[in-house]
């Protein structure tokens, strides 16, 4: 049995009707503050283009740093792609996602992995065997 989507009791639809004040009145603490004291240029870009790319069924991408705007229920189903500092990652924003940032969804580190060490490196790499 497919589980419904609700958000603090509203179904998606539902969010998707509510006006951006009484969104607001669900979100945690945080993300209210966030979006209550107010919205830079930055963010406000990312909101128009993904409000254009809603209304046309252009396959521009849309590109941001705004990794810490907060995900609203009209943003789901948009593909964004996040800056993680050297690249632009994908990321298809779904009903789960509402009221997270952005920025938790693409992960800035990765996992270290060392190659072997060259010669010269340590001392201790004069007895590793070249072949």
């Amino acid at each position: 049995m497919v589980r419904e989507f609700k958000y603090r009791g509203y179904t998606l639809q539902q969010l998707q009707s509510l006006s951006l004040e009484n969104f607001l009145a669900l979100l945690p603490s945080r993300q209210r503050r966030s979006l209550n004291r107010s919205i830079s240029n930055e963010k406000r870009k990312l909101l128009e283009d993904i409000r254009t790319a809603k209304e046309s069924s252009a396959a521009k991408p849309i590109k941001t740093h705004a990794r810490d705007m907060v995900i609203l229920p009209y943003m789901v189903g948009v593909s964004v792609q996040i800056h993680n500092g050297k690249d632009f990652i994908a990321l298809e924003i779904k009903p789960e996602m509402i009221g997270h940032y952005l920025g938790e969804y693409v992960s800035t580190i990765k996992k270290v992995t060392h190659g072997t060490p060259g010669i010269g490196a340590s001392r201790s790499s004069l007895y590793v065997p070249l072949k």
